[in-house]
């Protein structure tokens, strides 16, 4: 097994012949930063609750998981993966109005490229879910907001358009 990438919080090794195996650590990540101090057992609950959320959205979205083997030292905190290629977009619904979509409103009235009512404050319900998505910036970097329209620049207009579909219908 060849190690090929060092994520914040997960490593990625190439398992034999289209299988790579997808671990997540102990590590954790905020504001996109690596935190010194890993919890203990965190790689275990993330790989978890990434199984059971693929499972119940594999009817709406195909995923990368495959049946094979995981070794011994990574039972638990490991899947087991066809390669794909990454889309280049984290997707965000937004239903609530908080964090980066705030500081986004208060700038300009403007969330993912919508424009809201006026006087909405920290944690007000917006009137539909939102797209929102972000760039996903290496690790250092800092993700950042991007509109609809920059996503279909990126991936092309049909793939933004179902990226936005599907990140709506999984909310």
């Amino acid at each position: 097994m060849r190690h090929i990438y060092s994520g914040k919080v997960r490593e990625l090794y190439q398992a034999g012949e289209g299988t790579l195996l997808l671990v997540a650590t102990d590590r954790i990540s905020a504001f996109d930063y690596v935190l010194e101090t890993p919890i203990p057992d965190k790689g275990r609950i993330l790989t978890q609750l990434s199984l059971w959320w693929f499972e119940r959205l594999a009817d709406l979205v195909p995923n990368h998981l495959i049946d094979a083997p995981v070794p011994a030292e990574f039972e638990g905190r490991a899947m087991a993966c066809r390669p794909l290629r990454m889309v280049p977009v984290e997707c965000v619904a937004r239903g609530y109005l908080t964090g980066s979509g705030l500081a986004d409103y208060r700038r300009d009235g403007m969330v993912g490229g919508v424009g809201l009512p006026a006087g909405l404050t920290d944690g007000s319900r917006l009137p539909e879910p939102l797209f929102d998505p972000d760039t996903k910036a290496p690790q250092g970097q800092h993700d950042e907001n991007i509109s609809p329209a920059e996503v279909a620049e990126l991936v092309g207009p049909g793939a933004a358009e179902e990226l936005a579909q599907i990140t709506l219908a999984v909310y």
